[in-house]
């Protein structure tokens, strides 16, 4: 039997050309730098220039990777000229966009993974509500990507200057993440002892020190306390299940002043021997502070996992004689694991940026990266802070990579998601 492919019909010249005209008057209107006697000006000429493009790689051209690279060499020449070379970079960019959107356009790709029946009111609403979380999505991140080449200026400013607008090579520098590992120290006589020093004086190498072991230490402790706080909460014959549920998730709805406050008061009165005055501005208080704020988050992640966790395998491992240990060991958590480990990143991640609570129970000794960089925006502000953030970017964009790939896993083991 022959299968027929939809070709979807392509659209009139005027079509194409009215999209990218849009597209040119908004560049020319950002061009125009403000100046009101220019907008409008510039508006009308970025609309040309954009139709002319896109008529000429319609008519002529005919391929989405040439008409692409056609564009970003035009727009780069023009924004080149008219600001400098970083404008010329983004209107190349946008060229580059322009010029494969205008082949894409014309064939009616735009159309094909659409149902045959849709109407064009359908196909608008299609891509302009995927415009708009595009948007969205920009404007939510837009401060995290200023930040990120903010962190490598040459000059202590927070802002850009001209030479790296320019991508002046001199306006470029390592020097404040070089800040991170050297603040407050003299110079090293040697190796071993320039390590030393560094790694036991250093502010914020101190700071990293703590978030990390810290950090570790409350994600074991959650880590194990909000998985077997779920695998019982998990049971039916659990009693007064929804009232321990939300006693224990409770952290994540009382507002941090609160826990931070009755924390370090009720800490301070927790005196044993080795902690005659309490255990509130000691390395043990932080990481129980942080265990609790990350346990919330492990319950309802492995609670979720063991949604789709057949309770039949652990009977079967009862009925051959295995113990409740050695089945949870055996059974449950190799199946569970994906989850498990996913709780586990987040509690890191909420002890790793938790700053409330680090500064009611924190002493200078345990200092966070978080409460550092308080202390830095309140006492010496320095772009040794954008430096740290940016690392703490890359270190949470990688985290949660690490936690979606281990919910893809998770799917997949659970037959949630097709292999």
């Amino acid at each position: 039997m022959q299968s027929y492919r939809y070709i979807p019909p392509k659209p009139p010249m005027w079509f194409n050309l009215a999209w990218t005209a849009g597209f040119g008057a908004i560049a020319g209107f950002l061009t125009a730098q403000g100046e009101i006697a220019r907008m409008i000006p510039y508006a009308l000429i970025g609309a040309a220039i954009f139709a002319a493009l896109a008529f000429c790689a319609i008519t002529f051209v005919k391929s989405k990777n040439i008409s692409g690279l056609l564009g970003a060499v035009v727009f780069f020449v023009l924004g080149f000229g008219f600001i400098g070379l970083s404008y010329g970079v983004l209107m190349g960019v946008i060229g580059w966009i322009i010029g494969r959107m205008s082949i894409w356009l014309s064939t009616g790709e735009y159309r094909a993974n659409q149902p045959p029946y849709s109407s064009s009111n359908e196909v608008l609403w299609f891509y302009s509500f995927r415009t708009i979380c595009g948007f969205i999505f920009v404007f939510l991140i837009a401060p995290i990507i200023v930040v990120m080449p903010l962190s490598f200026n040459q000059e202590p400013y927070f802002s850009f200057t001209a030479g790296m607008m320019s991508f002046d090579p001199d306006a470029y520098s390592l020097r404040w993440y070089q800040d991170i590992f050297h603040n407050g120290m003299a110079a090293p006589d040697a190796v071993v002892g320039w390590w030393s020093d560094m790694w036991n004086n250093a502010q914020w190498v101190r700071s990293v020190r703590n978030s990390f072991f810290i950090g570790t230490m409350a994600t074991i402790l959650a880590t194990s306390l909000g998985t077997l706080a779920a695998i019982g909460l998990s049971r039916p014959e659990m009693p007064y299940r929804r009232a321990i549920m939300a006693l224990l998730i409770s952290p994540m709805i009382v507002p941090l002043v609160i826990i931070a406050s009755g924390m370090f008061f009720f800490f301070s009165d927790m005196r044993f021997i080795g902690y005659e005055n309490g255990v509130a501005k000691t390395y043990l208080g932080m990481i129980i502070a942080h265990a609790v704020l990350g346990t919330p988050y492990v319950i309802i992640t492995v609670t979720a996992t063991l949604v789709g966790f057949d309770q039949s395998l652990a009977r079967a491992a009862a009925n051959m004689g295995a113990s409740p240990v050695r089945t949870f060991f055996k059974v449950q958590m190799p199946l569970i694991l994906p989850g498990v480990i996913s709780g586990a990143l987040f509690a890191f991640i909420t002890s790793f940026d938790e700053v409330v609570v680090a500064l009611q129970m924190a002493s200078v000794k345990q200092r966070t990266i978080p409460r550092q960089m308080f202390s830095g925006i309140r006492e010496q502000i320095s772009p040794t802070i954008l430096a740290v953030a940016t690392i703490l970017v890359i270190l949470s964009i990688i985290l949660l990579t690490v936690v979606e790939l281990l919910r893809r896993r998770s799917e997949k083991m659970r037959g949630m998601s097709p292999g």
